[in-house]
Order: C-alpha cells, then sequence, then structure tokens
C-alpha cells in the first residue's frame, strides 16, 4: 500500500530501537523552534485522525517487517546446515518443522508489534500531524488519500513496478551476476577458502567454500535435494 511510506518507516525505525523520543530529546535543539501550522481544532483534530487511521495498512505492514526479517535471517542461515547435515529422506521434514517453528514466532508477536504501532500512532504520529500541518492542508490531504484517484494509484501501480522491474532484471541480471562472482571470488580469497560453486555442478563439502545464501520467506520452505 501507499500510504505515507515515510511515516511508517519512521515508525519501523522507532519500533526497532525504542528510543525515538530519547534522541528527539538528546539531539541538539535549533537555535528558534519552528512555529506550529495553526492551533488546533475539533475539525482538525478529526482530520488528524483519519490521516492516521488511512495509515494503518502501512503500520501493519511495518509490523509484520520487523518481526518477520529475524525469522527470515534464522531460515536462511539454517538452509546450508539443512542441505549438507540433515539426510535427504528428512529434509522436507525437517524443513517443514522450521518453517512451523517460524510461524509460531510471527503469530505471536506479531500482535504484539502491531499494538504499539497504533500506540505509537495515536502518541506521536497524530501529534506530529496536528503540528506540521494547517487544517486546509489536513483537508486536502486527507481528501486525496480518500479519493477515487488514490484508490486507482493503489491498484495500478503495483503492476507497472513490477513490469519495471521484471524488465531491469531481464537487462541487468547478467551484469550483475558476473559482478557477484567477482566479488564472492574476492571475498573468498581475503577468507581463504574456495568459493563454492553457484548454480548447477557438484556441490562442495560443507563448510570449505563462501557461498551466499538467498533470504527465506516464511511461506516457503528449502529442502533442496542434491
Amino acid at each position: 500500500m501507499m500510504k505515507m511510506r515515510s511515516l511508517a518507516t519512521a515508525l519501523a525505525l522507532s519500533l526497532t530501537f525504542g528510543a525515538g523520543g530519547a534522541l528527539a530529546q538528546g539531539a541538539a535543539a535549533p537555535a528558534t523552534a519552528a512555529p506550529a501550522a495553526s492551533a488546533s481544532s475539533p475539525a482538525k483534530r478529526d482530520l488528524a485522525k483519519r490521516w492516521v487511521a488511512l495509515q494503518q495498512d502501512s503500520l501493519d505492514a511495518a509490523a509484520r517487517s520487523i518481526v518477520e526479517a529475524p525469522a527470515r535471517q534464522l531460515l536462511g542461515a539454517a538452509d546450508p546446515v539443512l542441505r549438507s547435515k540433515v539426510p535427504a529422506d528428512k529434509r522436507d521434514a525437517v524443513a517443514k518443522q522450521l518453517q512451523d517453528e517460524a510461524r509460531k514466532y510471527a503469530d505471536e508477536l506479531t500482535p504484539v508489534v502491531r499494538k504499539r504501532a497504533q500506540e505509537l500512532a495515536q502518541s506521536q504520529m497524530l501529534a506530529a500531524v496536528e503540528e506540521k500541518y494547517t487544517e486546509d492542508e489536513l483537508r486536502q490531504v486527507v481528501g486525496f488519500y480518500e479519493s477515487p484517484v488514490f484508490k486507482k494509484l493503489q491498484q495500478t501501480q503495483p503492476p507497472i513496478e513490477q513490469a519495471l522491474g521484471q524488465k531491469l532484471l531481464a537487462g541487468i541480471q547478467p551484469t550483475v551476476e558476473t559482478k557477484a562472482k567477482a566479488l564472492q571470488a574476492t571475498m573468498a580469497k581475503i577468507l581463504g577458502v574456495s568459493p563454492a560453486p553457484v548454480g548447477g555442478g557438484a556441490s562442495a563439502p560443507a563448510g570449505s567454500g563462501l557461498k551466499p545464501s538467498a533470504p527465506k520467506r516464511l511461506g516457503a520452505p528449502s529442502a533442496d535435494k542434491p
């Protein structure tokens, strides 16, 4: 969803480090504080609340991202062990067990982080919106986000971006792969190991080489067989 990504990103950082207010207080104060956009009023507060409510999808996405990032990293780190240490006939079962644990973790923690995101939205985002924008500006912004043209933008922009990404990948992938292999070889040389083969070919013994590992999705276990 395209709902004020910058605000959602800022909130995600606040959730991650838990010190948004402390950092702001510790920073050097400007010589003169910027005046408020305008005095608050019931109408302005209502518009600000509507704006914050429109960010809910982005806030939920930020909460999920914060929760799922460590799980994806752990699944990615477990993948080489799964392929090198677990017998082929047991990989599917072990991969499913890992996925189940990752989902259980996400199911338990996501509501906690989402609730915290909602609390911060009410205590920080709402106040910031009221402070930085006039009532007329809020009316224009909320009107845009609630308009049919914005809903159309939400529906049409993702496939446009996806098509662009596919064309970009098709045109640049060989160059990226060549540079990535060169980087892999350089890093392996620095570490004093042999770069593991990428793609087809025989697999190098576990622990004998340097091979990048792609991040894993919570719903897609990897259990490659030789």
